[in-house]
């Protein structure tokens, strides 16, 4: 009889768990096209190389995130049940699961995770980084809220910040490079700030909300009354609240770019200026700004990855007076303070 040893063998650790380059960019482009029209218009200004690895990026943290949430590319699934607390827990796990498995190069039978092994590999990124971004899935999972301006900052880095920071080491930031990084996280953060200035009224009706509780106390808002109309004038202010904190985000993270190469320089500075444009439209519209979804059109858009070339090519950021309240190291120590949510018990997930 031969010996199990000869039989068996320990599968080989492969970037990208052994799938071939070409298929899981093209199936990392096909999720980028499905999720995010937007995403994938601006991806088409980098150079080659760089925008197959931002997309690669783009299909784990969407991958997980569809994960998190029980839904795909950011919809609801049909007839599937909300998850409950125990049952987000073990989808958290497995997104940390497949995760490292997609770091030591093993297959993970996804080809998002697949994807991400491969990026991570090509680009040097990290455990702690993949971390940051997965806490931000954990946060929304437990129902988590903010409670003041510290923790809104927070979550803005785990759900963006820390994604701009691995989107900047894609494009060729050095990871000693910190301040960079820096700017990098504070365009995510601005990036955020906008989509819940925007969103208010979808996660209202979601049960979230990434306002602050200390604001809705000093608004006198009662709970569940955030979207009555008798509150508009004050949800107004608050959104306005949000855009003057992107607007400092924004403009601190612009300075950033003049390290990068042209075209990543290039479609950065348009994805700042449409999510800006975003941000301020829903300060504009005032009380009825979730009347109707703000979007730009394609025409703005088109305007502002023009006016981002002009920008690009002179590649003098202003460098703003005012710098956020909060910045990345500040919040990176709250968070190693803060350490992981708890788990709730639960049986072990099955031996790979």
């Amino acid at each position: 009889m031969l010996a199990p040893s000869r039989i068996l063998r320990a599968t080989p650790a492969q970037a990208g768990g052994g799938r071939d380059r070409w298929s899981l960019v093209e199936e990392a482009r096909e999720s980028i096209a499905a999720g995010s029209k937007s995403f994938a218009a601006a991806s088409a200004l980098f150079d080659p190389d760089t925008r197959e690895r931002v997309w690669l990026l783009y299909a784990w943290c969407r991958r997980c995130d569809d994960l998190a949430d029980g839904q795909d590319h950011g919809r609801p699934i049909e007839d599937h049940a909300p998850a409950d607390e125990l049952d987000a827990a073990r989808r958290l796990r497995a997104i940390r699961l497949l995760t490292e498995r997609a770091f030591e190069g093993l297959p993970t039978a996804d080809p998002a995770f697949d994807a991400f092994g491969l990026v991570a590999r090509e680009c040097g990124l990290t455990r702690e980084m993949a971390e940051d971004v997965i806490m931000g899935f954990e946060l929304d999972a437990a129902g988590w809220r903010p409670r003041t301006e510290a923790d809104l900052a927070r979550y803005c880095y785990h759900v963006a910040g820390a994604v701009g920071v691995m989107m900047a080491v894609v494009m060729g930031v050095p990871k000693d490079d910190e301040a960079t990084l820096d700017r990098a996280c504070d365009l995510g953060i601005a990036f955020q700030l906008a989509n819940i200035a925007r969103d208010i009224a979808e996660d209202d009706a979601a049960d979230r909300c990434y306002l602050p509780v200390e604001w809705l106390v000093e608004q006198d808002i009662e709970p569940g009354q955030l979207m009555k109309p008798h509150h508009r004038p004050e949800l107004a202010e608050m959104a306005a609240q949000l855009v003057t904190l992107m607007e400092r985000h924004e403009a601190a993270a612009k300075p950033g770019t003049r390290h990068l190469p042209l075209r990543s320089r290039w479609a950065v500075l348009a994805a700042a200026r449409i999510y800006g444009e975003i941000g301020r439209e829903v300060r504009a519209r005032g009380t009825a700004a979730w009347d109707r979804r703000v979007v730009i059109g394609r025409r703005e858009k088109l305007g502002h990855v023009i006016v981002a070339l002009f920008e690009a090519l002179r590649n003098r950021p202003p460098v703003p007076e005012t710098m956020p309240v909060w910045n990345r190291g500040d919040i990176l120590i709250d968070v190693r303070m803060a350490g992981p949510i708890a788990e709730p018990p639960m049986d072990p997930l099955p031996d790979e």
